[in-house]
């Protein structure tokens, strides 16, 4: 065992066993190398990630290759999921360097942590030809290297500085003017034959649609409308979807959504089962309601941890073969099935003799409904069952703070509006435990893993994420406590993030020191931190009466115009932030027994009816917190401060900006209300 046997990591603990001689990120390691004088080896990872799996396979459980490798160098091995400030610079650099970037990544750099040499993965002649050549180069002509690796550790800096003046947007912008150029940019690119935006590799655009779905909600623009449904529906109908067990991998390798690439990703099923949530909510698309629900199901069932978390992924591959577990040919459904149920199920899921994957085998697709729902249902649970025999992916049950953040926002919010109380347990289970074990001191710990905090401190993400998933929470569940959680977070990340000119370092000011501190202003596979905190701050501040938070998240939007301009399909969460500030967000306060079912009903309404970005609070009412009787009544929450009964009836109060309509009290007249907002 190498050094890697005590990580919280599954990542890492996968490479423990290793006879390359692996060290963690540390100081520690790179005071080895320069007490060596020799150059380190940085390789990053994720525990879900094919290519990471066959590189280790190749190279890293070779007796040869480890024994150069130790001999020449220091080898330290990064989970990008852990630390995503590390993965972010030399990503930057892998970039900078090759023109593209991608895991595993694998990068030469000195004992003072600049770039030498950056790449992805490598066959194993090559990496043992890179450790061979960049060890001879640090010995026989080290003046030259160590100069060019200063040069690039300084062009890194400089173009990190030069991006962030550049980005942001002098005076004042139009958040009109930015979400109208984007829905005509974003049809420009829109694939009409296939939807989604692009060509192949097609990443499911949880964040665009989100803003689609808020655009159309606010202005009835029905080319947005369009874009979202025909890229939800064609999700939910292709390969890129398990249709029998539900959950998004983590992309398409196709144009077509049909074959994916198999890993499966915590934040990829909460933002879309939030999204196809929303589509249900806006339509009452009967294919959307069945992808939510299915999805939420499938995070408790497949990446619930047993301390109450989410686990962050399920890997591509099973028995070393990558999408093994999932495909099927036709000899294979009718061993299960018997032959006419076979042929019933290749034709309403697309199986055919040639396959449309590896090896004759086909992806099950659902590009049309099924006639006979009964029979359906059964021909899907026998395959299931079959299914749940064959070998499984591994799980990576480390918990990322970010993304259970994302989920609680999720699953509390489909748990309303779908009258599911599971979901809503599930939600308050994750944030009780991001409450007990990642937050210390103040400050939120990245990572967990069976009931144990890793030594990561939270990135801008974790507290952007998990702030708005808390504000989410209270506004299901009436508990206020989940609001005070939040601001506390949220002034946390002012202070500890922010860059002094409305913008968001990705790490906090007494973090780390790297070669230069990332500030990534921009959606990846996950909302931007900058973003992020703009919607967290803006449904704080809808809820507090906080001016300074208002500000501070239009501030965080003054890269969303250049952003939009130059890759508008990063620019999503920025987007819908922008949508929630034309709309006010809208503000509403429900009074009344939680448990009285009229209070109930105007509650579910709220949630329905909400215009893009709403904010809802639900409490008692100003009578019981006058009484000391405030409990889940909200007492804490400003929204709900001096709000009351209306003739002893519970009510709903909207308002823009802490002014409000009058008080109406049936969910008709809030619909209406909330329809003119």
């Amino acid at each position: 065992m190498n050094r890697l046997a005590d990580s919280t990591s599954p990542y890492l603990l996968q490479h423990a066993d290793n006879p390359v001689d692996w060290w963690p990120w540390s100081q520690a390691a790179f005071a080895e190398a320069a007490r060596r004088d020799v150059l380190v080896l940085l390789s990053v990872g994720y525990a879900a990630c094919h290519w990471c799996h066959v590189m280790a396979h190749e190279s890293f459980a070779d007796e040869q290759t480890a024994s150069m490798l130790n001999e020449r160098m220091v080898a330290i091995k990064v989970d990008r999921e852990e630390r995503p400030d590390v993965d972010a610079v030399y990503m930057t650099a892998t970039q900078a360097m090759i023109g593209q970037g991608g895991w595993p990544m694998t990068v030469i750099m000195t004992p003072n942590k600049e770039p030498l040499f950056c790449g992805t993965y490598l066959p194993r002649p090559a990496f043992q030809q890179l450790i061979q050549q960049a060890s001879a180069a640090w010995r026989d002509q080290r003046d030259g290297v160590a100069g060019r690796a200063q040069q690039i550790a300084a062009a890194l800096r400089h173009n990190a500085q030069v991006v962030a003046t550049q980005m942001r947007t002098s005076g004042k912008f139009s958040a009109q003017a930015i979400t109208d150029e984007a829905v005509i940019t974003l049809s420009q690119n829109y694939d009409r034959a296939n939807a989604g935006f692009g060509g192949a590799p097609k990443f499911p655009p949880s964040m665009l649609i989100e803003f689609l779905l808020r655009h159309h909600q606010r202005t009835g623009h029905p080319m947005a409308l369009s874009m979202a449904e025909g890229t939800l529906d064609a999700m939910a109908r292709g390969g890129i979807y398990d249709q029998l067990g539900g959950g998004f991998a983590r992309y398409s390798t196709d144009a077509t959504w049909t074959v994916p690439h198999f890993e499966k990703m915590l934040y990829d099923n909460a933002l879309l089962a939030r999204c196809y949530a929303h589509q249900w909510r806006l339509t009452g698309s009967d294919l959307a309601r069945r992808i939510a629900e299915q999805t939420c199901d499938w995070m408790l069932t497949e990446l619930g941890t047993e301390q109450g978390g989410f686990a962050a992924s399920l890997d591509a591959d099973s028995e070393g073969v990558e999408g093994k577990f999932y495909v099927w040919t036709p000899a294979e459904l009718s061993a299960v099935l018997g032959p006419d149920d076979a042929a019933y199920a290749a034709d309403v899921f697309g199986v055919t003799g040639t396959g449309t994957f590896e090896h004759g085998a086909s992806v099950l697709q659902l590009r049309k409904d099924p006639a006979d729902a009964d029979r359906f249902a059964r021909v899907c649970a026998a395959l299931l069952a079959a299914r749940g025999t064959r070998v499984r992916p591994g799980r990576d049950d480390k918990v990322v703070a970010a993304w259970n953040g994302l989920a609680i926002s999720a699953l509390a919010e489909t748990g309303l509006l779908l009258d599911r109380a599971d979901l809503i347990r599930a939600a308050t289970g994750a944030a009780e435990l991001l409450a007990s074990l990642h937050l210390v001191r103040g400050r939120l710990l990245r990572t967990s893993r069976d009931g144990k905090a890793g030594d990561s401190a939270g990135a801008l993400e974790d507290y952007a994420c998990v702030a708005e998933g808390l504000l989410t929470l209270s506004g299901v569940t009436g508990e206020a406590r989940w609001v005070r959680l939040a601001d506390e977070l949220l002034k946390v990340a002012l202070a500890g993030f922010a860059d002094g000119s409305g913008g968001f370092y990705d790490t906090p000011a007494d973090g780390e020191a790297l070669i230069f501190r990332p500030a990534d202003t921009a959606d990846s596979a996950t909302p931007s931190g900058a973003f992020a905190m703009g919607a967290a701050l803006l449904s704080c501040s809808a809820l507090t009466g906080s001016e300074r938070y208002r500000a501070a998240a239009q501030e965080a939007l003054g890269v969303l115009q250049a952003i939009v301009q130059r890759y508008v399909r990063a620019a999503g969460t920025g987007l819908a932030v922008a949508e929630a500030l034309l709309s006010g967000p809208a503000e509403i306060a429900i009074i009344g027994d939680p448990a009285d079912p009229r209070t109930a009903e105007l509650h579910k309404t709220a949630l329905h009816a909400a215009p893009a970005g709403a904010v809802i609070a639900i409490g008692a009412g100003a009578a019981a917190d006058a009484a000391g009787r405030g409990g889940k009544g909200g007492g804490d929450i400003p929204l709900l401060a001096g709000r009351g009964l209306v003739d002893g009836a519970p009510a709903a109060y909207v308002c823009r900006n802490f002014t409000c309509l009058a008080p109406v009290t049936s969910p008709e007249l809030l619909r209406a209300q909330l329809s003119r907002t």
